[in-house]
């Protein structure tokens, strides 16, 4: 084999080296982030070990390659390795890591999400590190292979680089948009480790057809012999990469629902449906009273629990009876599809569109919330919009009469942009006239900065905007908010006839089913407006997308519960409120007397 050939396979292999740097990053980073919550720091803190293990993996590549002036075997050896290193990350995180006795909510106090991330950080070494330090090592070992007397240094280094850096952007691109989720990540693992074995076996093939001026061991064996070894090691190579191959396990459906709490929820639930999108992670799981529950980055969404469905309908009933003509509404995020089923059911509503991004949501597990959310999906006049919704927003001119929006946690990383100034600003630029937008905003897996942020940013974009509050058991759990494009007090008497009227019977069933049988029942969980709140929110850090501030409040209190105590902090101030309804004198005699019972007075 000549030289130049020989260099050209140098190029393909650490091409391949990035390729498999990337893709399993993204997948490590996946299962990961299931594992310890996928926030920011989760992120960085994954990012911060792979960078580390190509440091150090530099230093040791260095050495061995000044040790080796052609350091093709080396390096085949290094690819070849790899493949362990890839069978390992896959064991560890699909058969063993998540059932490991760990209770993340077990820590207390102000030093807990340090001690979490002390954790955190011991775990994501013993996946990422081995691999990461494989990696690092194959770039200067590549430049040693590829080296030849007298070529400008330089040059060879550029082309090297350059040679894993295409690899590396391919690697990522098509592991995150095609792979995971067309074969899952068990298979994309599998692939990953092919891949690294055929990098390693074109660098035997090099080593075993080197000229004798490439740095081949002359006079030693005979030229019978000298071919044979390389052929064997390489059979061998590859018969062991297979056997590894076989060892990658799938993704255990338990972590994709119940992520850092799996090892607590063994054998409870019955997991009904698993599946990994383009974006996420889901999963479908029963109870055995029969309750279902939509998981996604790792936690439940949504479930048929009397607490979740009161939340979910709320959402969707405020968001139609307020306004009063909502012809054309946009609900962010299907989830299990019960607040767009609620929405959905309105005789005044038209034209209804679910913006979502990962497509299995709407595609598969509405499907089995079916019973719940009067099978919205297939409702003629439902539009489901597969994108981003802060993108569909940006690019759409299409105007609603009502926007309802329930994304992910904001801990989880990106949905924090859902919940910007900004993004509300766009929100309220999108409606008609007499417009409303309904947020939701947990109590629970949260911290009271993180609450007060979403609160104070959203009443910062709608100064006039109402919270309603959803409470189990008479304790905190999560909160509606309220905004209106053109603030004024909402008339109970027409909602309550609205109510009344038989051809809004499938809206009065609905919020019966959810304890709620009068207006004044839906508007009797008022828990305040901004002035209420001003001493609450003193301080309040606005999340703008300039900072996106909220994300890290939040990814600091995902494995708290002190929902109520939030609420009760939140509500310590509030009042009836004489200017934000309106109705006959009996009507706001019976609310005030539901309000004031609500808040404690």
């Amino acid at each position: 084999m000549s030289v130049a050939r020989g260099n050209r396979l140098v190029y393909v292999a650490i091409a391949l080296s990035g390729l498999t740097a990337l893709g399993a990053e993204v997948v490590w980073t996946r299962l990961l982030s299931l594992l310890f919550g996928a926030t920011t720091y989760t992120f960085s803190l994954i990012l911060a070990v792979f960078l580390m293990g190509l440091g150090i993996g530099s230093s040791i590549g260095a050495a061995v390659a000044r040790a080796f002036p052609n350091s093709r075997v080396p390096l085949a050896v290094c690819q070849l390795l790899l493949c362990g290193a890839i069978a390992w990350a896959a064991h560890t995180t699909g058969t063993s890591m998540p059932f490991w006795p760990i209770n993340p909510s077990i820590g207390k106090g102000l030093d807990a999400p340090v001690y979490q991330f002390e954790l955190d950080l011991l775990r994501a070494l013993w996946v990422v590190l081995p691999g990461a330090i494989l990696w690092g090592a194959s770039f200067p070992l590549a430049i040693g292979a590829a080296a030849r007397e007298g070529e400008d240094t330089g040059r060879l280094v550029g082309g090297i680089y350059a040679a894993n850096t295409v690899g590396a952007i391919f690697g990522a691109l098509i592991t995150s948009l095609i792979l995971v989720a067309a074969v899952g990540s068990q298979k994309a693992q599998q692939v990953l480790i092919a891949i690294s074995a055929m990098s390693g076996l074109l660098m035997l093939v090099t080593a075993s057809g080197s000229d004798p001026g490439d740095g081949a061991t002359q006079g030693v064996e005979s030229p019978r012999h000298r071919g044979l070894t390389p052929i064997l090691g390489m059979v061998a190579a590859g018969a062991i990469a297979g056997l590894l191959m076989r060892t990658v396990p799938p993704l255990p459906g338990i972590l994709i629902a119940y992520g850092r709490y799996a090892a607590t929820w063994v054998g409870i639930n019955e997991i009904i449906y698993s599946g990994e999108g383009v974006t996420a992670s889901v999963a479908v799981s029963r109870t055995a009273s029969g309750v279902l529950n939509y998981h996604n980055a790792g936690k439940v969404q949504a479930s048929s629990e009397p607490q979740d469905m009161r939340l979910q309908r709320m959402l969707g009933h405020l968001t139609t009876l307020v306004p009063e003509n909502p012809q054309r509404v946009l609900v962010i995020g299907c989830g299990a599809g019960v607040t767009a089923g609620a929405v959905s059911v309105d005789p005044l509503v038209k034209g209804e569109t679910i913006a979502e991004i990962e497509p299995l949501v709407p595609q598969v597990v509405s499907k089995y919330f079916s019973e719940y959310n009067f099978n919205v999906v297939a409702n003629p006049k439902v539009t489901v919009h597969l994108d981003d919704a802060r993108h569909y927003l940006l690019t759409t001119k299409e105007k609603f009469d009502a926007i309802t929006s329930d994304p992910l946690d904001p801990w989880v990383r990106g949905a924090a942009t859902l919940y910007t100034r900004e993004f509300f600003e766009v929100a309220k630029s999108h409606l008609n006239p007499g417009g409303v937008v309904t947020l939701f905003v947990q109590l629970y897996e949260s911290n009271d900065a993180a609450v007060k942020s979403e609160v104070a940013t959203f009443l910062d974009a709608f100064p006039g905007g109402m919270v309603f509050a959803n409470t189990s058991n008479g304790l905190g759990y999560d909160l509606v908010l309220l905004g209106q494009v053109e603030p004024k007090p909402i008339d109970v008497d027409r909602v309550e006839a609205r109510l009344r009227d038989p051809k809004n019977a499938a809206i009065a069933t609905s919020l019966g089913q959810i304890g709620i049988h009068s207006a004044v029942e839906l508007f009797g969980t008022y828990a305040g407006h901004k002035t209420d709140m001003s001493g609450w929110l003193s301080g309040a850090a606005i999340n703008q997308d300039r900072n996106l501030r909220l994300q890290y409040l939040a990814g600091l209190g995902l494995n708290l519960y002190q929902s109520d105590a939030i609420y009760r902090n939140m509500i310590k101030e509030s009042q009836y409120p004489d200017h934000l309804f309106t109705g006959s004198q009996q009507t706001l005699a019976a609310l005030r007397s539901t309000v004031n019972q609500a808040l404690g007075r």
